[in-house]
């Protein structure tokens, strides 16, 4: 079976989450195809209307995308629809482009819309045995692919640069009003992003997935990290202070601790909806209580962080790095490469095959979690205040702390020494 048309055709589409920069891809990749002698066609909205057996897209010219690449958002718009979840929606997606004479597809977005591209292409090569070269380019603010650590996805940089400033400002709105602001950023199932704002504006302290590793994360923990670290700042006669939370908590956390988890609704990749779930409103009355029952009474304010993020004009780092991403993904394609993602690293383009990405148990794309014992989240730990391990020899710190409670020394060991080592966990 061949194609209608001897006329070489590259589709572009986008999947998943926005995140700064795509508009860059798009355009460098339709400027080098063109230039190149190849057409381009922009599919809307991701597969989703590839499944129904329809193409909704529209031509790329040069002057539809010159000035794209400084513009946040997606001019292809994005979805999370799935196909890879039975054999008729691969089936009615390769047909589409087998029918309008897809050659290349570029698909710019996470793991699931990497792993989606690679199936679609796949099976229009075993059931319709038409070759789709296929190319990915890694996008999210999460910054949680498997790419080698010093390599970020694109996004990131901005949307870390526009959540430290505004973190930035609620830290001197906490100072201004002396009260404690609770700040979650998405992350969904990592730390990169809660970590990177955190670190870089200073905030009193950061919670992230990864200090639990692969253990189940009990809610009241994570209150009792916060308590102890508002008690800390208060024996430092402070009395406000900003905690910075990845939502990824929530994926990791204890069932029974947090019953919103129970009917939390899924998309269509299988991922709960971490947006659905009020975590902040749970953290912030739940970390109320907690202090009610040691005898503090003081403000709390929640902030969820992400989606005022995730369509900002791009930085100049992200544009930059977007536009090499987008060239050197259509270079891959036109030089007959196929099934990789496409990294830049130490200064050159180092495509990545699908199959080295993927799990080989789950045939799914493996995620890229914070390294605990890096130079970097060791850095960012040391200038936390929060309760640590080195404050259980020194009962001077323990006892101003429990100063600002109603319980005892020995008492406020018992309650909280478990965090430090120094008691048995409570639950």
């Amino acid at each position: 079976m061949e194609h209608a048309t001897n006329r070489r055709k590259l589709a572009i589409l986008v999947g998943g989450g926005p995140a700064p920069g795509i508009n860059g891809v798009i355009h460098s990749a339709a400027i080098e195809a063109i230039n190149n002698g190849v057409d381009v066609v922009g599919i809307l909205d991701g597969f989703e209307h590839l499944m129904q057996g329809e193409l909704v897209s529209k031509p790329l010219c040069i002057e539809d995308v010159s000035r794209i690449h400084l513009r946040g958002g997606s001019i292809l718009r994005t979805s999370r629809a799935n196909p890879t979840k039975n054999v008729a929606d691969l089936d009615r997606c390769a047909d589409v482009l087998i029918r309008e004479g897809i050659d290349y597809l570029l698909a710019i977005g996470g793991d699931d819309t990497a792993y989606s591209a690679y199936r679609v292409a796949r099976h229009a090569q075993e059931t319709r045995h038409v070759a789709i070269q296929v190319a990915h380019v890694p996008k999210t603010i999460d910054n949680d692919l498997p790419l080698p650590d010093d390599i970020r996805t694109f996004g990131y940089e901005t949307a870390r640069e526009l959540g430290t400033r505004t973190v930035m400002n609620l830290m001197e709105e906490a100072l201004t009003g002396r009260r404690w602001i609770l700040v979650v950023t998405m992350g969904r199932k990592t730390g990169h992003l809660a970590l990177g704002i955190g670190k870089s504006a200073g905030a009193t302290v950061t919670l992230i997935p990864e200090e639990w590793g692969d253990q189940p994360i009990r809610l009241q923990e994570v209150l009792d990290i916060l308590a102890t670290s508002i008690i800390k700042r208060l024996a430092e006669g402070k009395e406000y202070g900003v905690a910075v939370l990845a939502e990824g908590l929530v994926e990791q956390m204890a069932p029974e601790d947090l019953e919103a988890l129970k009917d939390a609704p899924l998309d269509t990749h299988g991922h709960i909806q971490l947006s659905e779930i009020n975590f902040s409103d749970v953290l912030k009355s739940e970390l109320h209580r907690t202090l009610k029952e040691v005898g503090i009474n003081l403000r709390l304010i929640n902030k969820d962080l992400g989606f005022e993020l995730r369509c900002a004009d791009p930085i100049a780092f992200d544009i930059d790095y977007t536009i090499g991403l987008g060239e050197a993904a259509v270079s891959f394609l036109l030089a007959g490469g196929t099934n990789a993602t496409i990294t830049i690293q130490r200064n050159q383009v180092v495509p990545m095959p699908f199959e080295s990405m993927m799990d080989p148990r789950t045939g799914r794309t493996e995620v890229r979690r914070v390294n605990i014992d890096s130079f970097v989240y060791r850095s960012a730990y040391k200038f936390m205040i929060r309760l640590k391990p080195q404050n259980g020899s020194d009962d001077g710190i323990l006892a101003r702390m429990a100063a600002h409670t109603k319980l005892s020394p020995e008492a406020f060991k018992a309650r909280f020494g478990y965090l430090i080592g120094i008691a048995l966990r409570p639950f």
